[in-house]
């Protein structure tokens, strides 16, 4: 088929690849701008962009897309059989959603209707899911709303994060998408409503999503957050009104302390438990306070001034 491909981090890349080695003509790409990178910001292509430029492929970045005449002229030019979008990070317009014969097509990663949204994959580990996957559904305009063409399952595993995830759905979402345009193309798919009534939210994450609520969450959903949301934000608490980000956790098998608050600290043989709700404990295994290095329970714990361990609290 005749493509054109929106689409702009690392998440998009392996569906790029797999399309040009099918066979199909990628007469466009559609990516961000270059964006300010790390500490020296300096101006970075997107991953979709720097794959487009080595297989010599025609990009284009706009800013903005709704009211963008030049670039809507430059996509009714191309005139293309479908328009995949994959993690592009803007909202397709009307005029672009009916614009190719086979419409815009979308892989998302999750088992749609559940995880419509900007964070399905972090989302997911963080409500505990057992089983994620891919979808390719047909773009419309709600929200991830469109009728599914292909589904693909994929297990979580209990000490997988967000990291991992992201590069297994990545890769596995690529031969999904090439089967999805073979069967559009012989009518071998026919697309299918989603059922709205089991529709949950994965909406973009905030940094206080991160923040650890000992008296609200068990030490499983506290994990289980953590996992998701890897890289950003992270896990997060206070100390004496300092930050402290803990960077590695389990949950613990043991009652440390019976009727303890939910954010008490108890520390035993050079390890670290905090209380959380409904009885549980969490071990915190690596930490970094504000101010501090980042360092094991043991070496935290040795740094610490001799204080009553009732006054030992977290939140």
């Amino acid at each position: 088929m005749r493509l054109v491909f929106c689409g702009t981090p690392r998440f998009a890349v392996p569906t790029l690849e797999a399309l040009l080695a099918a066979g199909h003509q990628i007469a466009l790409i559609v990516t961000q701008p270059d964006r300010p990178v790390g500490r020296t910001q300096e101006l970075t292509a997107p991953p979709v962009k720097q794959l487009a430029l080595s297989a010599g492929l025609p990009i284009t970045q706009p800013d903005k897309i709704r009211n963008n005449a030049e670039f809507r002229a430059q996509l009714e030019a191309v005139v293309p059989e479908a328009i995949i979008v994959v993690a592009y990070g803007r909202i397709i317009p009307p005029w672009m959603l009916t614009l190719p014969r086979h419409g815009c097509i979308n892989l998302h990663a999750s088992l749609l209707p559940k995880y419509r949204g900007a964070a399905p994959i972090q989302w997911a580990i963080a409500m505990g899911e057992t089983v994620t996957g891919n979808t390719t559904m047909l773009l419309e305009e709600g929200l991830d709303t469109g009728p599914i063409l292909l589904e693909q399952a994929l297990a979580i595993d209990p000490d997988k994060t967000a990291v991992d995830l992201f590069e297994e759905l990545a890769i596995g979402g690529a031969p999904l998408m090439v089967q999805t345009l073979a069967g559009l193309e012989t009518g071998g798919i026919v697309p299918r409503p989603q059922d709205h009534a089991h529709a949950t939210l994965a909406p973009i994450l905030r940094r206080e999503d991160g923040r650890m609520d000992f008296a609200a969450r068990t030490a499983t959903e506290l994990k289980n957050r953590w996992r998701g949301f890897q890289p950003w934000p992270g896990a997060f608490t206070a100390l004496k009104g300092k930050n402290l980000i803990v960077h590695r956790m389990e949950v613990a098998k043991e009652t440390l302390a019976v009727g303890a608050a939910p954010g008490q600290v108890v520390a035993r043989d050079m390890r670290l438990f905090v209380a959380c709700a409904q009885s549980s404990w969490l071990e915190l295994l690596e930490v970094h306070l504000e101010g501090k290095k980042r360092m094991t329970a043991p070496e935290f714990l040795r740094g610490l001034p001799h204080t009553p361990q009732s006054e030992f609290r977290l939140g």
